[in-house]
């Protein structure tokens, strides 16, 4: 399986993060460890949401619609 997920931050509330990976539990602790250079200074981090896909190409194709313009819109109105 393949997931995108979206992250908030516990210790500043009004930090986000949308991901992709293909091991969700790994990879949230490796946010919690502050083994990314994007999310380690927002530490530590919650997952708010996640969806899993059978195929990476959907995955990755709709993480980069979650961070797009539109896609933050729809993500605030309806996800988080």
């Amino acid at each position: 399986m393949h997931y995108v997920y979206i992250l908030k931050s516990i210790a500043h509330p009004s930090q986000s993060y949308v991901g992709y990976t293909a091991d969700l539990k790994n990879r949230i602790n490796k946010h919690n460890e502050g083994g990314c250079k994007h999310t380690s200074k927002y530490k530590p981090w919650k997952i708010v949401w996640y969806s899993a896909f059978p195929d990476k190409h959907k995955a990755l194709e709709f993480e980069t619609y979650l961070k797009s313009h539109s896609g933050k819109a729809f993500s605030n109105k309806r996800l988080v």
